[in-house]
């Protein structure tokens, strides 16, 4: 990595030195000259400043040994061991992807009374489970779960470790990341392997304007975390294979500040992640009355209705139903898409739909670049034909 270093013996008209930078990066403290956060790397000081005031050095980075570095893993995402699907989604993807580098594919399983649901995953061709399981890990705290981490990482040195994007995987991945000094993509929504073991990271940036191709190539493990519904679950395989592996932590290792006094369970209520049939409201629905259609309609199928962002901010609908970058990612074997732009922030949550029908006045409308089926048309001319049809 490269930096501006200044030379602050050569400074001598700092007002004129920072005029230099057309990103306002130089800054002058009536002591010192510095260069702040904003600095794109450009050089222009280094070019146009006085001889020597501004220099850019390149930071030796030192190559790591990969080939001390094996196996993909997965973090298996759980509550009291009912396992979250987004554990079988990695796990397909870190087959596909352990195969192409000939790797191991492991999994890491904390937990308190775990052995027996450890086993079952050996029916989705895995290599290894390896459990940690112990009362002081029976509910997720931050602080034994890093320790187990730590604990399977430098016993394994796994090459790459995927968890969910969930609230348990946005909280721990970063913290193992920082304890290893390494990298963290969040939200990929897509990756691949490279022969060279570098995990390939790809996920939207800039609001969705751009795909970000993200590499780690000089830190070991590379952690990446992966919202649900992105990749497909692997079949459960009849047969086990692979096997389990019980590991231990000394008790102290296990000790948290935080002291889990009583755990009030949520009501269990249907998501749109899970919704087989997804009808969704877009930015042309503008009333409650509209939304009330699309939800008749959504039920009429045996569905759920969906919103996109411009709603939520207009506050006539749920957070929860919203899809996009923003929101859920959904893949639903049919989704309608009534009054939908389909600008990209939207289409990354929804892409993977097994059917796709769009109703818009525009004919140019995005949304007819995903659609398998497009209807051009006013969704309430469109819509209220429908619920007939359906007797909704």
């Amino acid at each position: 990595m490269a930096r501006i270093v200044i030379n602050q013996k050569l400074v001598t008209k700092p007002e004129e030195l920072v005029r230099l930078c057309p990103f306002n990066a130089i800054e002058w403290d009536n002591e010192y000259l510095q260069i702040n956060a904003a600095c794109k790397m450009c050089k222009l000081c280094v070019k146009k400043g006085p001889a020597g005031v501004f220099t850019c050095e390149e930071e030796k980075v030192e190559a790591i040994d990969k080939s001390l570095w094996r196996g993909v893993c997965v973090y298996v995402d759980h509550v009291d061991g009912d396992i979250h699907p987004v554990t079988f989604e990695l796990i397909g993807k870190a087959r596909e992807m352990a195969a192409k580098i000939s790797h191991p594919v492991y999994v890491i399983f904390a937990g308190s009374d775990i052995l027996t649901k450890a086993a079952e995953i050996l029916h989705y061709g895995v290599d290894e489970v390896f459990v940690y399981d112990d009362p002081e890990l029976k509910h997720f705290r931050i602080e034994p779960y890093t320790a187990v981490m730590e604990d399977f990482i430098h016993n394994n040195k796994p090459s790459t470790i995927l968890f969910g994007g969930t609230n348990v995987g946005r909280s721990l991945a970063p913290r193992v990341a920082a304890r290893f000094r390494t990298g963290l993509t969040a939200d990929c929504t897509i990756l691949d392997m490279d022969e060279s073991t570098d995990l390939a990271q790809i996920r939207p940036a800039f609001g969705g304007n751009i795909m970000a191709h993200i590499y780690t190539p000089n830190s070991r493990p590379q952690f990446a975390t992966v919202r649900y519904k992105i990749f497909d679950a692997p079949a459960r395989n009849q047969e086990q294979s692979g096997k389990v592996t019980v590991c231990h932590l000394p008790a102290d290792k296990l000790q948290s500040r935080i002291k889990v006094k009583d755990v009030k369970k949520k009501e269990t209520v249907q998501t749109i992640e899970d919704a087989e049939i997804i009808v969704v409201a877009g930015g042309a629905v503008k009333s409650q009355e509209g939304l009330a259609l699309c939800r008749s309609i959504a039920e009429k199928l045996g569905g759920m209705l969906a919103v996109t962002r411009p709603l939520v901010e207009a506050g006539i609908a749920d957070p929860r139903l919203q899809i996009g970058l923003s929101g859920r990612t959904v893949k639903p074997r049919l989704i309608i898409c009534a009054g939908v732009a389909g600008y990209i922030q939207f289409v990354a949550g929804m892409d993977k739909s097994d059917t796709i029908i769009a109703i818009n006045t525009d004919e140019q409308a995005q949304i007819f670049n995903v659609a398998h089926y497009g209807i051009i048309g006013d969704v309430y001319e469109v819509l209220p034909k429908l619920a007939e049809q359906l007797g909704a």
